[in-house]
């Protein structure tokens, strides 16, 4: 209903409690964390969403779910579309964009 920051309030401490409780390895704590990158790109943090994907989430995903879970699948696409959209992307955030979803 238009309350997204309110909805990344929540959802960084929903993903906080899950990583504190089950891992960053944890399916559910993943889940969780895209849910947060979905958050940060609907408010333009695009930036910040990229960071989260590319440094915690696709790895942990990687690692405990294989590179061909629908899981990690998932949060490529989420990981292409906030590079894709970002208003600052440079030529090679474009590149990387395609790669992904290649």
């Amino acid at each position: 209903l238009g309350r997204h920051d309110e909805a990344l309030v929540l959802q960084r401490k929903i993903y906080a409690r899950f990583v504190a409780k089950l891992g960053a390895s944890d399916v559910s704590t993943i889940l969780s964390g895209n849910n947060l990158a979905v958050s940060m790109k609907k408010l333009r943090l695009y930036d910040e969403a990229t960071a989260l994907l590319c440094d915690q989430l696709l790895p942990a995903a990687r690692q405990s779910l294989g590179p061909d879970s629908d899981v990690t699948l998932e949060l490529n696409h989420s990981l292409a579309a906030a590079l894709a959209n970002n208003p600052t992307r440079t030529r090679d955030d474009l590149l990387k964009a395609d790669t992904i979803m290649q």
